[in-house]
């Protein structure tokens, strides 16, 4: 580049023409060069030395602007390394957690996580370890500190609470005095049971009133208020299927497989029933009994993955028809009091999303022993409160989840369970002090633009989609830019006086907890009932602003990032662009990507269930989607395979992810120019992109818990999260110089976004 310059400052044509047009070629011996006592002034020169001191100095000038020039541009096309404080530590942990003997092209996964599987064993008593974990970890330290800093000034009531709750959480000293007691009279007040022999065989629709209504229990079917899917600006009553005692259908129905888990559930339920007062005997027969109960329900539960078109498994009805669809149920009184104080009439809208399941558990209801009912609902009451007893109920709970997750024995401080709970109760009030502690306004707004890029990069990319019909191309383009950005936190929260009233019917008193989570749960079905009919609130979020995730919602077609998710290793704003994109911008793409995913495809810009590509467009869908699904379910841990059907939503979220995070980046760099690279690394700031990504995945976690994760988690495994996103890039193989056919990059790659 200095040579090419420098031709062209000295063997310009036009310096080699002379004032009459004529072509000049001085001859070497028209110059003459007298040396004298001094040097002669500018009169004395000939003609020759005056042309030629003009063309030296002239040449000298250029010569002098293209070294600036070049100069100029080396910086700007090399900028050359950031040895920031900031950059020195991430690159030694970007460096601390590669596995440099590992070819990348080979196994990403392991090249980028290989020295921090290495370097962080399982931490005891947890099932699965990674940044995700690391992150929470983090914010529940900071959320502690906050919530017993009883001097901190100008709290609104609801902050106060949180605190007060929190605290009545942490009297371990009257929780252990009170024992079962708090439960064990809580039965008593619904009816009894049969285990301790005090139970009105007569009441079994009252107690699933009472069960559903008061203790937050779902047993059988679930019951909620959600946004109607078909009329986005509505508040309806939904009915679902519910789950059951293990986290999936697998457990009970692949007895074999499962054997040790299933016996594991059965000694859990019977300490259980022996620490609320029955016998060993009486205890192990009666929970038999829900255990065979349960593999009953199982066997009509519908699996997830059969479910994921919602444009077939949504029913509207009304109120009254569920007595002819599930009549085992008093529906119009259980409904009344679910909802209560709301008036409703047997015209009332419902949406049912498992119109075959509720018919074969009606059925199922009228054919069971009224004993094994009465005991299944109560054992549903009974799993969820026990996290909230004295010691011995959580030392049986513990014991459980040894075997359910491979954990190892170990006490979780009794902080951290009290932090997690008034997160869950108080987390918009405990939210609000997160955020003044560590959310730094513009932070906010860094993230807002951020999104911008990834939309921009998400709208620009359908422009390539050869797939799809111009029309639904467009419709596509519209629904993109029409996602509501939510970040940080909702607005409500930083208003002390909205926070309040938010919380003004919530009660908490000091030193009981049980009563405090018993307050907790008639608070949230009466701020549920409120909702019913009503326009869905943008302010109402699914999770708490110290959450370390994010997530779509179809039905308000927006993304929420919440501040917890808004920090290292996802963000930070004096990292290299190259880290934020591959981490936080991955995140946000994911998000976006699921507005278009199998199931959040089905809805419009306006957040309404409804037909609106064009059916050629639908069934190239379906076959380019079908190429995850393969994919996917190609890959196995412990010689257990994925399921490519379950995690596909999650599949095509996490590659459109990459790719419109890439786009953005690559985007930002034309705008202001390569970045300094990090130190020590050799790696180039676009290979450091897919380094980033990668390690915001890197995870341990215990052969229990994979399995479990198989069967229930619609995400893939960490390690296919990365190897199958990037075996599908061609700039990931691009930059890393992978041969074609090399493992990460295969010949035929699956292709969507």
């Amino acid at each position: 580049m200095v040579m090419s310059t420098y031709k062209r400052a000295t063997l310009n044509e036009d310096d080699l023409v002379d004032s009459n047009g004529d072509e000049f070629y001085p001859p070497a011996m028209q110059v003459t060069l007298r040396h004298g006592p001094g040097p002669r002034c500018w009169a004395e020169k000939t003609y020759t030395e005056r042309r030629l001191l003009v063309l030296v100095c002239a040449l000298s000038v250029a010569l002098f602007f293209s070294l600036i020039t070049v100069g100029i541009f080396y910086k700007e096309t090399h900028p050359g390394v950031c040895r920031t404080e900031p950059c020195i530590i991430v690159a030694s942990a970007v460096i601390g957690a590669l596995d440099r003997s590992v070819d990348p092209c080979h196994d990403f996964y392991s090249f980028a996580c290989g020295g921090w599987v290495r370097n962080n064993p399982l931490p005891e008593g947890k099932s699965r370890w990674g940044p995700f974990s690391n992150l929470w970890e983090r914010n529940m330290a900071i959320m502690k500190h906050l919530l017993e800093n009883t001097t901190m000034k100008g709290l609104s009531k609801a902050e106060e609470n949180a605190q007060m709750y929190y605290k009545a959480c942490m009297n371990e000293t009257k929780i252990e005095e009170l024992g079962a007691q708090p439960l064990q009279e809580l039965i008593n007040q619904t009816g009894g049971w049969a285990l301790t022999g005090s139970w009105d065989k007569n009441n079994f629709q009252e107690v699933l009133r009472t069960v559903s209504a008061n203790y937050h229990c779902s047993p059988f079917f679930t019951v909620f208020v959600s946004t109607d899917s078909k009329c986005s600006n509505h508040n309806i009553i939904q009915v679902d299927q519910s789950g059951l005692g293990l986290p999936s259908r697998d457990y009970y129905l692949n007895k074999t497989a499962n054997a040790k888990y299933l016996n594991a559930y059965l000694d859990f339920l019977v300490e259980l029933g022996v620490l609320l007062g029955g016998s060993q005997e009486t205890s192990r027969s009666l929970m038999q009994e829900i255990v065979d109960f349960e593999t009953t329900l199982a066997n009509i539960t519908v699996p997830q993955e059969e479910r994921r078109d919602e444009e077939l498994i949504y029913h509207k009805i009304q109120a009254k028809d569920l007595a002819t669809l599930a009549p085992a149920v008093d529906w119009m009184p259980y409904l009344t009091d679910v909802f209560a104080p709301v008036l409703l009439n047997d015209s009332e809208p419902v949406v049912v999303y498992a119109k075959d399941y509720l018919q074969k558990v009606s059925d199922l209801i009228a054919s069971t022993n009224k004993s094994v009912l009465n005991n299944y609902m109560i054992m549903k009451v009974v799993r969820k409160m026990v996290s909230i007893l004295d010691k011995k109920f959580q030392d049986a709970e513990q014991r459980f989840f040894e075997v359910m997750y491979g954990t190892k024995k170990s006490c979780t401080p009794r902080w951290k369970l009290c932090v997690s709970d008034t997160d869950s109760a108080l987390g918009f009030a405990l939210g609000a002090l997160f955020v003044k502690a560590t959310f730094a306004e513009d932070s906010k707004a860094i993230a807002e633009d951020m999104v911008s890029e990834i939309k921009w990069a998400f709208e620009d990319s359908l422009k390539y989609v050869d797939w799809m019909d111009q029309g639904t191309k467009k419709a596509a383009r519209e629904k993109a830019e029409a996602i509501y950005n939510m970040v940080g936190y909702p607005k409500f929260i930083m208003d002390p006086k909205e926070l309040d009233k938010v919380f003004n019917d919530f009660e908490v008193v000091s030193d009981l907890y049980f009563q405090n989570v018993m307050q907790y749960y008639n608070f949230s079905a009466r701020v549920t009932a409120d909702q019913l009919r009503k326009t869905p609130n943008r302010d109402q979020w699914s999770m708490t602003p110290p959450t370390v995730n994010a997530y779509y919602n179809p039905t308000k077609n927006e993304m929420v990032l919440p501040a917890g998710i808004l920090q290292a290793p996802f963000y930070s704003r004096s990292w290299p662009k190259a880290l934020n994109f591959g981490g936080i911008g991955v995140v946000m793409g994911h998000e976006l990507t699921h507005a278009f995913d199998d199931q959040g495809r089905e809805y419009d810009k306006d957040g309404n269930l409804r037909s609106w590509w064009k059916n050629s467009s639908v069934e190239a869908f379906k076959k380019q989607t079908q190429c995850m699904v393969e994919q996917y379910s190609n890959y196995s841990i412990n010689k257990e395979a994925l399921n490519g059907k379950h995690t596909l939503g999650e599949n095509i979220a996490d590659n459109g992810g990459l790719k419109a995070a890439y786009k953005a980046y690559v985007n930002w760099i034309a705008k202001n120019g390569e970045e300094a690279t990090l130190p020590a690394l050799g790696m180039t700031n676009h290979q450091l992109f897919f380094v980033g990504f990668a390690q915001v995945w890197c995870s341990v976690r215990t052969p229990e818990s994979s399995h479990e994760g198989i069967i229930t988690d619609p995400h893939s495994p960490s390690r296919f999260r990365v190897i199958g996103t990037i075996s599908n890039s061609h700039e990931f193989s691009k930059h890393f110089g992978c041969k074609a056919d090399a493992p990460m990059n295969p010949k035929h790659k699956c292709k969507l976004w």
